[in-house]
C-alpha cells in the first residue's frame, strides 16, 4: 500500500512538472518557429508548425534594421545600469536602517512599503504622470529612471533577511575603532551583501528590461525607444507583421537569457540564503 501512495505521488510530481515546463516552453518555441515564416506561411500555418525554410533570416534582418533594436538596446542599457544601481543602492540602505536601528516608526515604514505594493500602479498613473510632468520629464530618460528608482520591497526584504546574519558585532568593533555609521555600511555591510545584491539585480534588471509600459508613456520619442518599444511599430491599426515581431522578440530574448544562464547560480542562493536566518 505504500509503494502505491509513493509511486502515485511520484507521478503526479513528474507530471505537474512536464505540464509546467511544457506550458513554459510552447510560447517560446511557436515564436521561436514564426521568426523564420514568411507572411504568407505564417498566416496559413499551424503555430506549432516547423517553418520550411530555417535560414530564412529577413524578418530578423528587418526587425534589427527597421525596428532600430540597436538604439533600442543603447536607451535599454543606460536606462537599465543607472536604475539598477541607484534601486540597489537605496534598497541596501533602507534595509540597513530598518535591521540595525529601533526607533519609533520603523514598523510603520515597512507597512507603508508593503502597502505600496498591493496598490495597482495602474490606479495611481494619473498622479504620477502628473508630478513626472510638472518635473519636466515627460520624454527624457529620466522619467523612467526616477520610477524604477523607487524602492523595491522585496529587494528590501532580501537584503533584511541577509543582515539577520550579518553579527552586529562588526558594527560595534567598527564603532570602537571610530568608523561613522555611513563607513560601516559602506565598508563592511554592503560587501558582505554581494550574494543579495546580485540576486536583487538579477531580479529587478529582468523587470525593467521586460517592462513596456513605462517607457512606452513616458518616451514616447522614437529617438528614446528601448527593445520592448522597438517591437511595436510593426503592430499597425490595419495588419501586424507578427512574423517580423516574432524575429525581434527572440532578439531581446537572447541577451536576458545569457545573463541568466550565467548567473542562475546566484539567483538561487541568494534566495536560499535570504529565506533562513
Amino acid at each position: 500500500m505504500y509503494r502505491i501512495k509513493y509511486a502515485a505521488a511520484n507521478f503526479i510530481k513528474y507530471a505537474s512538472l512536464l505540464l509546467g515546463t511544457f506550458a513554459a516552453l510552447v510560447p517560446i518555441i511557436v515564436v521561436f518557429f514564426a521568426s523564420f515564416k514568411t507572411n504568407k506561411e505564417y498566416g496559413t500555418s499551424s503555430p506549432l508548425t516547423p517553418p520550411d525554410n530555417w535560414l530564412n533570416l529577413a524578418n530578423y534582418s528587418k526587425a534589427f534594421t527597421n525596428g532600430k533594436m540597436l538604439l533600442g538596446f543603447g536607451n535599454t542599457v543606460i536606462i537599465l545600469v543607472i536604475s539598477i544601481i541607484g534601486a540597489t543602492l537605496i534598497g541596501s540602505m533602507i534595509a540597513y536602517v530598518l535591521n540595525r536601528f529601533k526607533f519609533r516608526g520603523s514598523k510603520f515604514l515597512m507597512g507603508a512599503f508593503l502597502l505600496a505594493t498591493l496598490i495597482p500602479s495602474v490606479t495611481t498613473q494619473v498622479a504620477t504622470f502628473r508630478i513626472i510632468n510638472s518635473l519636466h520629464l515627460v520624454d527624457t530618460r529620466f522619467a523612467p529612471i526616477l520610477l524604477y528608482l523607487g524602492t523595491d520591497i522585496i529587494a528590501v526584504y532580501i537584503f533584511m533577511q541577509f543582515l539577520d546574519s550579518i553579527s552586529e558585532s562588526l558594527d560595534e568593533s567598527a564603532m570602537l575603532d571610530g568608523a561613522s555609521y555611513f563607513t560601516i555600511y559602506w565598508k563592511i555591510i554592503l560587501p558582505l551583501l554581494a550574494p543579495a545584491i546580485v540576486t536583487v539585480i538579477i531580479v529587478k534588471g529582468v523587470n525593467i528590461y521586460n517592462d513596456f509600459y513605462t517607457p512606452f508613456l513616458y518616451m514616447p520619442s522614437e529617438d528614446l525607444q528601448v527593445l520592448s518599444t522597438a517591437l511595436f511599430k510593426f503592430k499597425g491599426p490595419y495588419g501586424s507583421q507578427w512574423e517580423v515581431i516574432c524575429a525581434g522578440i527572440m532578439i531581446t530574448i537572447v541577451p536576458i537569457l545569457i545573463v541568466f544562464l550565467a548567473l542562475q547560480k546566484y539567483i538561487y542562493n541568494g534566495f536560499a540564503q535570504g529565506s533562513v536566518k
